[in-house]
């Protein structure tokens, strides 16, 4: 059965076509992964690739709390140990890089650090502290052009770090409406420079950042994760030129030979609105490369569904949390377990590593 053929990534071999999507689970005791965040990444092996939480590439990124970083030594060497224990169990593993932007708290940020969006934009919502509960978002600091050339080399930065450890790869986190996003969304970006305005200038950072990533680590090293019609953390999910922008950034990313696209599709499981265009197939035509997408994806059919569709990896989220053999059981056909949403942000083993 396809599902569980192997598939060619670039030039690594992925065991089979299930992909452990990026899932914030907030185990990084100060902001550095653990033996704890060890054990869970090595337990779900099984699958074809695994994708890590979002983890900041900068002190100013770190919006949520106990969520990783991968701009220190310490950070860094955490991860390299994750991709040994993921590695030993024949596994392949991305660390996703994500910079949270305007989606934050001070309260989650090191003293160092400054809350930062591509214009001066406050987010609607809630943020929570481990201090004080929930509290609003911070109001950003519109970015200059020092703050946009730092950023990128942060990125780059830990691109490089992280492979150098024995990360494979790293995917650039452009949706759900943090950084990369908020300079694609014209609701979170209402810049007049040339990172402002049109599509092909919203594009310009993110652009930018793939160039300078895949030429530090090389492309086949690099992925990246797109939520067109996404809603999530106050993004505008339907605007005049979506379809526009996505089939750019397709067509340039193309262009780069990255490793694949990762399309988010979050109408199932998180309620977004639905798409007014075909766009995962539009991105897929355009592209012409390994797209990964699914959505809610919770057995062997829906899974297959999505590789009988035309794309090449199905990601699978929440099932993972609680079925850290997934892979086996739904080729055995055996009833998956219920995560608790009580202890998805948890500080603990628990609702974790002990199902």
């Amino acid at each position: 059965m396809k599902l569980y053929e192997s598939y060619k990534l670039g030039d690594i071999t992925l065991k089979n076509r299930i992909v452990m999507a990026p899932m914030t689970r907030s185990r990084a005791i100060d902001n550095i992964p653990n033996d704890l965040m060890k054990t869970y990444y090595s337990q779900r092996a099984g699958a074809g690739l695994i994708i890590s939480e979002g983890t900041s590439p900068s002190v100013n990124g770190l919006g949520y709390p106990r969520i990783p970083g991968a701009f220190s030594p310490a950070q860094v060497e955490g991860w390299g140990d994750i991709a040994k224990g993921i590695h030993d169990q024949g596994g392949v593993f991305f660390v996703q890089l994500m910079h949270t932007g305007r989606i934050t708290a001070n309260e989650n940020l090191p003293a160092e650090g400054t809350t930062l969006a591509p214009s001066a934009v406050k987010a609607d919502g809630k943020m929570y502290t481990d201090a004080k509960g929930e509290v609003d978002h911070e109001t950003p600091k519109a970015m200059l052009q020092e703050d946009i050339d730092n950023a990128q080399r942060e990125y780059v930065n830990c691109a490089e770090n992280l492979v150098r450890a024995g990360v494979d790869g790293v995917e650039l986190h452009a949706a759900n409406g943090y950084l990369m996003e908020q300079f694609l969304n014209p609701k979170s970006n209402l810049r007049t420079d040339n990172y402002g305005g049109n599509f092909e200038n919203r594009a310009r950072f993110v652009i930018e950042t793939a160039k300078k990533v895949v030429a530090a680590v090389g492309a086949h090293k690099v992925g990246i994760r797109f939520s067109p019609y996404g809603s999530m953390n106050d993004v505008e999910p339907y605007f005049e030129d979506l379809e526009e922008l996505y089939v750019y950034l397709a067509a340039e990313l193309k262009a780069l030979g990255i490793a694949y696209i990762h399309i988010v599709d979050h109408r199932e499981a998180m309620g977004s609105p639905d798409f007014k265009t075909d766009i995962k197939e539009t991105i897929k035509g355009t592209f012409a490369g390994t797209v990964i997408t699914g959505g809610d994806i919770d057995s062997e059919k829906k899974a297959k569904a999505v590789l009988e569709e035309g794309f090449d990896l199905a990601y699978v989220g929440r099932s993972f949390i609680s079925n850290p053999d997934f892979v086996e059981k739904i080729k055995n056909g055996e009833e998956l377990t219920d995560p608790n949403p009580d202890l998805f942000y948890t500080p603990g083993k628990e609702g974790y590593t002990d199902y």
